[in-house]
């Protein structure tokens, strides 16, 4: 047998269910941790953290595809979904797309899956699309669905899909699954092993000519959504990009068997570092709104153009930390202005510092 999807056996996965429910029960436990800590938020703090985690994985989940995105652009365009303000940019098809697609994610997660919604989905995510035939619709090429890498002259390849005349059927099938499978289906799975399973089920069959791993990632967390039984806000695609090649590996090694013990549990790994990842952005949220209680009345202009570029490498921080070179950098200002200005922060008690003369570099001092 080469691909799972020739096995006779086939769609009738295998895994040892046992081994994993420690794992389903970390996963219970760390979704009421994260729901906890978003009910503490006022509604407009609420609104705005849900902005910037979709924005986040509408970006990651994108780039993972190797589609790069402007944050901003996707932020305005999810604030229009939302019914909230926003400013006049010029917003690209593709970023309004995606934050079209996340957006019904997140408020229609309860809905059962349909094809239609699938083609919605794909009609979203292709918008401005010139180099595919058929959008909003399963392929329909007779060529072989591949993914290749490699030379032109002599590819490796990855994995092929069923051909295009078995999508219709393979997605009946997996439809059906993926409602009877639900928490009020016939045949309920527990949260990670059923999002684990669809995923890899729906990148196996490939129905669509593009767009197969934003939507595969947006059907596990309208999964895991259901199972809990309220929007999961999980950072599964911000985890996936930081973890690339693994992820492609044991997707990989696991279209080849339907014996997928192990790619549960990575998936189910990966989840639960989502949701650590969640937890930590929600921490850091809460900490940039307290900083900007502190100090936003305190700023000049090139002060908080700095600390905004500071925040927005998230949880990470600024790379290296901040010196005098990148404040120069980024607000264009004089050598003696800077200074002043970073001196400003730090007796504020809006920057911390350490070392000194050319090895000098400031952070934000943050409050837990």
């Amino acid at each position: 047998m080469k691909w799972n999807w020739q096995d006779a056996d086939w769609p009738n996965f295998r895994y040892d269910a046992v081994n994993l429910v420690p794992l389903e029960q970390k996963f219970l436990q760390s979704a009421g941790e994260v729901i906890g800590a978003v009910r503490h938020f006022n509604e407009d703090d609420s609104k705005q953290l849900r902005i910037e985690l979709l924005s986040d994985e509408a970006v990651k989940t994108s780039e993972i595809e190797g589609e790069f995105l402007d944050r901003a652009s996707v932020q305005s365009s999810l604030r229009q979904q939302f019914g909230l303000n926003t400013d006049d940019r010029q917003i690209r098809p593709q970023e309004r797309g995606i934050a079209e697609m996340m957006a019904d994610v997140y408020r229609n997660w309860h809905a059962p899956l349909g094809h239609e919604g699938l083609f919605q989905w794909h009609s979203m995510l292709m918008a401005g699309n010139r180099y595919i035939d058929t959008i909003g619709d399963y392929r329909e090429h007779e060529d072989a669905m591949q993914i290749v890498s490699g030379r032109l002259d002599k590819p490796t390849i990855h994995f092929e899909a069923p051909p295009s005349r078995q999508v219709k059927a393979e997605m009946g099938t997996f439809i059906a699954w993926f409602n009877q499978s639900g928490p009020d289906g016939q045949t309920p799975l527990q949260a990670l092993t059923r999002a684990a399973v669809g995923h890899l089920y729906f990148e196996s069959i490939h129905p669509f000519e593009d767009g197969n791993g934003r939507i595969g990632r947006a059907l596990a967390e309208k999964s895991l959504a259901q199972n809990i039984g309220q929007p999961s806000l999980i950072s599964l695609a911000f985890t996936i990009e930081k973890n690339r090649k693994a992820y492609y590996s044991e997707l990989e090694r696991h279209q080849r068997t339907l014996d997928i013990t192990d790619w549960i549990s990575f998936f189910s790994e990966t989840t639960l570092d989502a949701q650590r990842a969640t937890l930590e952005r929600i921490d850091f949220f809460i900490q940039k709104t307290k900083f900007y209680d502190r100090f936003r009345d305190r700023m000049n202009e090139r002060q908080e153009k700095v600390v905004a570029r500071i925040f927005k490498e998230g949880t990470a921080g600024f790379k290296g930390g901040l010196s005098a070179e990148n404040y120069i950098s980024i607000t264009s200002t004089s050598r003696a202005t800077a200074t002043r200005d970073l001196q400003q922060l730090v007796e504020i008690g809006a920057l911390t510092r350490t070392g000194e003369r050319r090895h000098t570099r400031y952070s934000l001092s943050l409050q837990k």
